[in-house]
């Protein structure tokens, strides 16, 4: 009788059970299409005003790669060589204030497109400084983002004659000089990155800094 009584509840269960798995095609299809929906809102920013260096397309690639913090918050330009000069002295005055991770966007002589995400704004130091949230990145022209790789924590060095992201053998994986002007880039332990202009050693036509706040 138990065995019996026990037969018939597990029949009486089945049936409640396998109704929640059942599904139709219609749904597997409805699940299937959240996959090939258009990319979220939110990877498509607001800009304070136009880039002068980066199309849309562009924006919303790199702003896939940005730390979770800045999602939400509009680009705001902080500096543009166009705006404030090709000065480092400038370039550091506008950092002032800011509270934010920074987007470096250099265009050089070459016309190739290429930069560094900052996790907190550019200052002089006497060491490196950061977070394992910078990065480095070129377009070449597909976006190419060359994260911490965890091998050293060189992530950003700045004074009044230069400022350099990466390092590890002797070399930056990008330098700047206090002008402005001259740059060199090399591959770098902290993101395992190749050179990200077409050459080591390049000449900037412009550079953009966005903060997110």
């Amino acid at each position: 009788m138990f065995f019996s009584r026990r037969i018939k509840e597990g029949c009486q269960l089945t049936p409640k059970y396998s109704f929640g798995l059942i599904t139709t095609k219609e749904e597997v299809n409805s699940k299937h299409m959240v996959k090939i929906d258009p990319e979220p809102e939110s990877f498509r920013p607001s800009l304070s005003e136009p880039s002068d260096l980066l199309q849309p397309d562009q924006i919303e690639k790199l702003a896939k790669h940005l730390p979770p913090r800045t999602i939400g918050y509009p680009w705001s330009l902080a500096f543009s060589t166009s705006k404030h000069g090709m000065s480092i002295k400038s370039l550091y005055r506008t950092m002032q204030g800011q509270d934010s991770p920074v987007l470096m966007v250099i265009k050089d002589s070459d016309g190739q497109l290429f930069g560094a995400l900052a996790s907190e704004p550019f200052k002089v130091s006497d060491g490196f400084y950061g977070t394992g949230e910078t990065f480095v990145f070129s377009f070449s022209p597909d976006l190419e983002v060359f994260k911490w790789t965890g091998d050293n924590m060189f992530f950003i060095k700045g004074d009044m004659d230069s400022l350099a992201f990466g390092g590890g053998g002797g070399e930056f994986g990008l330098w700047l000089d206090g002008d402005l002007y001259h740059g060199r880039t090399h591959s770098c332990k902290t993101f395992g990155n190749p050179m990200l202009s077409k050459t080591e050693d390049f000449y900037v036509q412009d550079i953009e800094i966005w903060s997110f706040e």
